[in-house]
């Protein structure tokens, strides 16, 4: 069957026809879960792969997966990763017939591939014209219009400065939109609501543009405000047809970036998705698209949608439209680049259940809905053994992320036979999802698909800053769930101590007292003080709290980073992150980091005597809040500087970040 299959691992068709030759070797030019996802699909096809790294890379995942592998350079992507002499080097060395590019920034590079072509080397994607057509949104929006595609008003032509902008801007009507004109992936985009946040928008999103696709060139067009970002995947061959294979909802963005993805969207229905897979597949036509592609719109409140842009690559999200429609995009693009016809007609593609994809990345959803973070993976284990998931992922524990690279971890997507039962394996999965050493945004994924707007599926690109518009402070406790946390910690808290009462099972004092069965505790959770009693009963503990007394049950196995406890017949799975010998202990519950401090009675008693740190003030220093490059100081010494005046801009995985004075001051 080409259904989706169930499996723990993957999620999507793997049935190959062997007497169908396509390549020998691949060489895949790219790193990370992306790298990692067509060398499995390569291994199941029995073609064998070659891998491409920088020197960080040297002992990354796709490099030891990969049947060859050779380092291109250091860790600048434009020196390695997008250096194409350094990887048409290695085609002709490996002997590669084909190669699988980062074709998000192949427009640099059409003459590279011409000559792959010349030399019989076949590019896994469209050919180097709609790459070129689709890569530059000037040039992609003319077509569109002639292809009979809705599209957004705006200017068409090249943005020459920060004046002709504001003046462009005037005349469309604020707000506007200012993006690179080979973008993507939400780098060099910026709203601009008025002349002043137009020509900094200008400034940024061109430098941007320069520094991520060497291609500073902007367009401005009219933002629609409070829009949905639903996306069609298409699929062409050599021969003429095409087809569209549904529709991805992608509305929940930070940055412009997405964050939650999932198919089918709630909101269309079949004559909106008909007319939106028709339009896309006529782009496709006009441009004579040959692989797997994705054609973005905007729709708006009233179903009116229009065209955004065409990614002439496999997106990020592919995995949620391989759940429901049983295809693996891989092996689809590798035939097409063979040359062989599409297998399938347009009524052959089904909407077969749902899936949800979560983007987990090495982030601190606390600041901004995701600041970086860099660091080692000290420990990692992804949540396989939750039924219908599927993780695709370039790391492993060890892994380091790095101030290079996207900070992705990895692509966690759950399959239902419903939206419900898709969300609902969601959350189960990213309870049992461990990551350490770097900060994660699982909170804030799991907040999103637990609240009441995204389950109803009223959701638009605003939905983050709308629902939190203060930023995001992590999960909200109900009082039973404060109650259900403070049982759980305490009895781990007395778990681990009697635990530490025993050797190899035996008591280490033989004439030691009878065994202790209850404990009275003090336990702080944010600002309250809570007085809590514990007393063990078999198995379980009875743990009394504001007056109520709940069961708690585990088997306690405090070795594992994943601990199932049930408080009153509800199943909870917790984290307990750390902890030290003063009582201090970090418990993940419900997604959410909370910091508890644990102390016996007498204990807290005595710590008022403890005299507390005093904060440090910080508000005269300016401190970068990640690693990255200075790539602008607005200010020299002696300056006189006011409250949220511009100091530096911080250039950090492909992003540039504006750092501002914290007060009024001299430099």
């Amino acid at each position: 069957s080409r259904w989706c299959l169930i499996t723990s691992h993957k999620l999507y068709s793997s049935v190959y026809d062997p007497n169908e030759k396509t390549f020998e070797k691949l060489l895949i030019a790219n790193r990370g879960e992306i790298a990692c996802r067509v060398i499995k699909t390569c291994k199941k096809m029995g073609i064998k792969t070659v891998a491409i790294h920088s020197d960080v890379d040297a002992n990354a995942v796709h490099v030891k997966m990969a049947d060859e592998s050779v380092c291109v350079g250091p860790a600048p992507t434009s020196k390695s990763y997008l250096n194409m002499d350094a990887i048409m080097e290695v085609i002709r060395k490996t002997r590669a017939q084909a190669v699988s590019l980062n074709v998000s920034i192949c427009c640099s590079f059409l003459s590279s591939l011409s000559l792959q072509a010349s030399e019989g080397v076949t590019f896994i994607g469209p050919d180097t014209h709609a790459i070129q057509a689709m890569g530059d949104k000037i040039e992609s929006k003319l077509l569109a219009k002639n292809a009979k595609v809705n599209t957004i008003p705006g200017f068409d032509g090249v943005v020459k400065d920060a004046d002709e902008a504001v003046r462009i801007a005037r005349e469309i009507g604020y707000p506007v939109m200012i993006k690179a004109s080979a973008g993507g992936g939400g780098k060099g985009m910026r709203i601009a609501w008025d002349d002043e946040e137009t020509r900094e928008g200008f400034r940024f999103s061109s430098q941007e543009a320069a520094s991520s696709f060497g291609d500073d060139r902007l367009l401005i067009e009219k933002f629609i405000d409070n829009p949905r970002h639903i996306e069609i995947q298409v699929l062409a061959d050599k021969h003429g047809n095409a087809l569209w294979l549904n529709e991805r909802e992608c509305s929940i963005q930070r940055r412009n970036q997405k964050v939650v993805e999932e198919a089918p969207s709630t909101f269309l229905d079949p004559e909106t998705r008909r007319a939106m897979g028709e339009q896309a597949v006529a782009l496709a036509k006009a441009v004579k698209y040959s692989s797997a592609g994705t054609v973005e719109f905007l729709v708006d409140s009233s179903k009116n949608f229009y065209f955004l842009e065409m990614n002439t690559r496999l997106q990020v999200e592919h995995p949620v439209t391989e759940c429901i429609t049983g295809l693996d995009l891989v092996q689809e693009m590798i035939r097409v680049a063979k040359g062989y016809p599409l297998r399938h007609k347009q009524a052959d593609i089904p909407i077969n259940g749902w899936a949800v994809e979560c983007r987990v990345y090495a982030e601190d959803p606390y600041k901004s809905f995701g600041l970086p973070s860099i660091g080692k993976l000290s420990q990692y284990q992804e949540p396989l053994h939750v039924p219908s998931v599927r993780v695709d992922s370039g790391i492993q524990q060890g892994s380091d992320i790095s101030i290079y690279y996207d900070p992705m971890i990895s692509k966690l997507i759950t399959y239902g036979s419903n939206r419900a039962e898709a969300l609902k394996r969601m959350e189960e999965a990213l309870d049992n999802y461990v990551i350490r050493g770097v900060a994660h945004n699982i909170s804030l994924l799991r907040e999103v698909i637990v609240h009441p707007r995204f389950v109803r599926g009223d959701i638009s690109t605003k939905f983050l800053p709308e629902v939190y518009p203060d930023g995001f402070k992590g999960h909200k406790l109900t009082d039973l769930e404060r109650r259900e946390l403070l049982a759980a910690a305490a009895s781990l808290y007395v778990a681990e101590q009697l635990r530490s009462q025993r050797f190899l099972g035996t008591p280490r004092i033989p004439i030691a007292k009878s065994k202790r069965s209850s404990w009275e505790l003090s336990v702080r959770l944010g600002d309250g003080i809570y007085p809590v009693a514990v007393s063990k009963d078999g198995s379980s503990f009875s743990v009394e709290v504001d007056g109520m007394k709940l069961n708690v049950t585990s088997e306690w196995n405090l070795a594992s980073p994943l601990l199932s406890v049930t408080i009153d017949g509800t199943q909870r799975t917790i984290q307990r992150i750390s902890r030290n010998a003063s009582g201090e202990t970090n418990i993940q519950f419900l997604g959410t980091v909370y910091k508890l401090h644990i102390l016996t009675k007498v204990a807290a008693e005595l710590s008022k005597y403890m005299p507390e740190k005093a904060a440090e003030d910080t508000s005269s220093i300016l401190r970068s809040p990640m690693p990255g490059t200075v790539v602008a100081v607005s200010v020299k010494p002696g300056d006189m500087v006011s409250e949220g005046q511009e100091i530096c801009v911080i250039e950090a995985m492909k992003m540039q970040n504006s750092m501002i004075a914290a007060k009024t001051g001299k430099v």
